[in-house]
């Protein structure tokens, strides 16, 4: 039963999303959600994606709100690529919350070593 759950744990992320990102590592545990969430991407070379499709900055904030007037309680989640600027992932957030949205989540990718510990 160890083993299904860590398969999971490890395929889940892969089928939320499709834009190709390295990760940063965290020890933090996972957060459980039972909307599916709006995910948001910055890639290495700053790009930003909603869902699986380029958008730029400035529709970004109008496209949130959006889809937060649609379903207020969806949360959205942020994942920015390891080399991504530092900046470009604050910028990012900063619309999220220009858009009236307050459950925002950033993804990162467990440390090796963290499931074994999470598990027992």
């Amino acid at each position: 039963m160890l083993v299904l759950l860590i398969i999971f744990m490890v395929a889940a992320p892969m089928m939320v999303v499709g834009v190709p990102v390295e990760l940063p590592k965290t020890a933090a545990p996972r957060a459980a959600t039972q909307r599916p969430p709006t995910v948001l991407t910055v890639s290495a070379d700053g790009k930003i994606f909603l869902r699986q499709e380029p958008i730029e900055a400035e529709k970004l904030t109008a496209e949130l709100r959006a889809l937060h007037e649609a379903d207020p309680e969806a949360p959205v989640y942020v994942r920015g690529d390891r080399s991504a600027p530092y900046g470009e992932v604050l910028r990012v957030m900063g619309r999220v919350t220009q858009a009236g949205i307050t459950r925002v989540s950033l993804i990162a990718e467990a440390e090796a070593g963290t499931a074994a510990v999470q598990a027992r």
